[in-house]
């Protein structure tokens, strides 16, 4: 039997609901049968599939929220359902009459309204089984989760106001889950881009003059040489063509090229509009300052905008998502330069900044590890002419040396570490001085390097005045901010008149404290690791020196090192996870004012539990290993019984290498691979898995649920 037909037989409904998803998950997993994952559910065939779109296929999806649903039970009478939802609809109609008076006092036409309720009405599911605001019949609410529907709810009237379109789905493969998709018309577009004073293109285009001459025919030439290494992504428009960019207006907009309104703001743009008015809505709920603060109440769980469209679907449209997936988000074409103006399209400027200086740091690396590869090989050539590591390995200097350890190690010839003296010549040899100096101009380079990039982008994307505008819209407050200035004020004594307008010192005090406690805790964390991965070390090589077979004894120096440097290794991409998150809430702590003040905070402390974090180990063996061990006949001890460890033979620079190579190394394979690709792929494989098998049950449920009707 084909694979395609097996995959049709498991779609058929068989008996025994309860054992639907074992059966599903058992032929995907034991059985190889992948095929099954991409199959349309039962679910997924009867439902209509809006994607990016409203019911209606015109309105686009700008924004969604996603907040809980409680699905009805058994648990309450139909008397408390039915007051239940008299009392919402109560409520509901006296705030409808006060916006009606509202209205009616500005000026408005009443009918404008209801209009406009009536159409965001007709996209929200009529049946109070879909309406958790009205109450699910037969579920338990409590004062709390009354509390955050009446939130929502008004909050949601509040967007409307603004004149966003909403559209509620609850009815959703995920369970307990419900969406609100959110849509803004045209003219709340171009209301709003003339408040953030976004830049568009005009139509007036003029074109950019090409250099002619010698250096015109070299980079023509270079142009043509590198053409395999740039991505095929199509140009918008000839690069020596540019559109002259204004502030919009919607006083002046017949000087914007108009033509095709569903594209003259794009997806990221239209996002971040939304973005803003999610941002700058108020409820008159208590301390409801925007979505920020709703979604650190729980009121809602999620905010975010959706992607363009698919990306693994042979038959999907193209989109600026999947391009981005083929020419840039994949192992096969990492050689190829990136499409940076598509990322900016996409992600916006600060992201497209990002990747352009990451790709610039990249590319300038090339030049710095070829001079390194140069300085290495130089040391391999070199080995057999140095000095110090000829009269170690010479045999006629066989000199005797005191044990490395108390009672169980014995002396030691010079001659044995024959082997680690060349290593390390390979690493410390005279090239490795004009090494430093390369650096050190390499360094200036890259920066004068980057400053005439991102001139360019700056020129390029029409970011004159950006770094102006981002400082702008980091000094606005954060909800947070508010939130606690608001709890101060309301804490105070109502008969008087003062109004507290921001947090002083005396707030923020308890929050310092555990700062500086907090910091200075970690930070000794860290050298009580550092000390215990010494004492590691001190311990099992006396422990390695006294075994019976010969091949450990001969290979202390090598166990000990490269163990303790795993051990290290190990040690910091825990703390590394957890002093990041105790960074994030000790910034918390402070209430900072404003974002702006917010990510310094946070990079500051990040930065210095980090350090220590990673540079200790590296500090201690490079610096104080090996100088704090006494003489013979007077060594130092720890806790009396154990002794200072010394560097191993031919020095301690072996030792930094090997640590400094497994630590790096690991941190890119593990950090940088698992913890940020392997660990998000496979939460991603198992909540498609089990959401792909609940469609399957509950398909096949209701397949036979049709049956017996039948």
């Amino acid at each position: 039997m084909t694979e395609e037909a097996e995959v049709e037989v498991n779609l058929s409904p068989t008996s025994g609901s309860e054992q639907q998803a074992p059966h599903f998950l058992r032929d995907v997993i034991f059985h190889g049968k992948f095929k099954l994952l991409k199959a349309l559910t039962p679910e997924e065939n009867t439902q209509c599939q809006h994607g990016l779109y409203f019911q209606d296929g015109q309105r686009r999806v700008d924004y969604v929220l996603t907040y809980p649903v409680k699905k009805p039970g058994g648990g309450r009478s139909s008397r408390q359902s039915t007051h239940l939802l008299t009392e919402n609809a109560v409520a509901r109609s006296l705030r409808r009459g006060a916006h009606s008076r509202g209205a009616h006092s500005r000026g408005e036409h009443p009918r404008h309204h209801q209009a406009q309720r009536a159409k965001d009405s007709s996209s929200l599911p009529s049946s109070p089984v879909a309406d958790v605001e009205l109450g699910c019949l037969g579920e338990t609410f409590n004062g709390q989760e009354d509390h955050k529907a009446f939130r929502r709810e008004e909050f949601e009237g509040k967007l409307r106001d603004t004149g966003l379109e909403l559209e509620k789905d609850e009815d959703t493969k995920i369970p307990g889950v419900g969406f609100v998709k959110i849509h803004a018309p045209w003219t709340i577009l171009c209301r709003e881009a003339e408040f953030m004073k976004l830049k568009m293109p005009t139509k007036r285009v003029y074109e950019v003059k090409q250099s002619t001459g010698v250096m015109e025919k070299i980079s023509s030439l270079v142009s043509k040489v590198l053409e395999p290494l740039h991505p095929h992504v199509e140009e918008h428009q000839p690069k020596n063509i540019k559109h002259l960019s204004h502030t919009f207006s919607r006083e002046k907009q017949h000087l914007f090229d108009l033509s095709d309104k569903d594209y003259f703001f794009d997806s990221k743009t239209r996002s971040s509009i939304v973005f803003e008015i999610l941002k700058r809505t108020k409820c008159k709920a208590k301390y409801s300052m925007g979505i920020t603060s709703l979604l650190g109440s729980g009121v809602y769980t999620a905010a975010y905008p959706l992607h363009d469209g698919d990306i693994n679907e042979e038959s999907a449209e193209s989109n600026d998502r999947k391009l981005l997936y083929e020419e840039w988000a994949n192992y096969s074409v990492f050689y190829k330069y990136q499409p940076i103006g598509l990322v900016r399209k996409y992600f916006g400027e600060k992201i497209g900044l990002y990747f352009a200086w990451l790709g610039l740091y990249t590319q300038m690396l090339i030049p710095a590890s070829l001079v390194g590869v140069i300085v290495f090989l130089y040391g391999c050539a070199t080995v057999d002419d140095n000095i110090p590591s000829m009269e170690i390995c010479h045999p006629r200097n066989n000199i005797t040396m005191c044990p490395l350890c108390d009672r169980v190690c014995s002396y030691w010839k010079l001659s044995t570490a024959c082997g680690t003296a060349r290593a390390s010549h390979l690493f410390d040899n005279p090239a490795t001085v004009f090494f430093s100096i390369f650096m050190a101009l390499w360094a200036a380079m890259f920066m004068e390097h980057w400053k005439r990039r991102q001139m360019r982008l700056n020129y390029e994307w029409d970011l004159t005045g950006f770094e102006d505008e981002e400082e702008a819209l980091k000094d606005h407050p954060r909800a947070e901010y508010e939130f606690r200035v608001m709890q101060k004020s309301l804490s105070k004594d109502q008969k008087s008149q003062h109004k507290v307008e921001k947090l002083n010192y005396r707030d923020r005090l308890p929050a310092y404290m555990t700062n500086i406690v907090m910091m200075l805790l970690m930070i000794g964390v860290t050298f009580a690791i550092v000390f215990g991965v010494i004492l590691y070390r001190i311990s099992t090589k006396a422990a390695l020196h006294m075994s019976s077979n010969p091949t450990t004894r001969n290979h202390v120096q090598l166990t000990v090192k490269t163990t303790a440097a795993i051990i290290n290794l190990v040690v910091i991409l825990i703390l590394d996870e957890v002093y990041g998150a105790v960074a994030r809430w000790l910034t918390v702590l402070e209430v900072p004012k404003t974002d702006k003040s917010f990510e310094e905070r946070l990079i500051f402390k990040t930065f210095i539990l980090k350090f220590f974090n990673a540079f200790t180990p590296i500090i201690y063996i490079a610096f104080f290993r090996g100088r704090l061990v006494g003489r013979p006949g007077s060594y130092l001890y720890v806790f009396e019984s154990y002794r200072m460890e010394e560097c191993a033979h031919g020095g301690c620079l072996m030792e930094l290498c090997i640590q400094l190579s497994i630590t790096m190394l690991g941190k890119q394979l593990i950090q940088n691979n698992l913890f940020e690709i392997g660990i998000p792929k496979l939460k991603k494989l198992i909540r498609y898995i089990s959401v792909k098998a609940r469609c399957f049950s509950r398909g096949r449920e209701t397949e036979e649920a049709a049956e017996i009707r039948g």
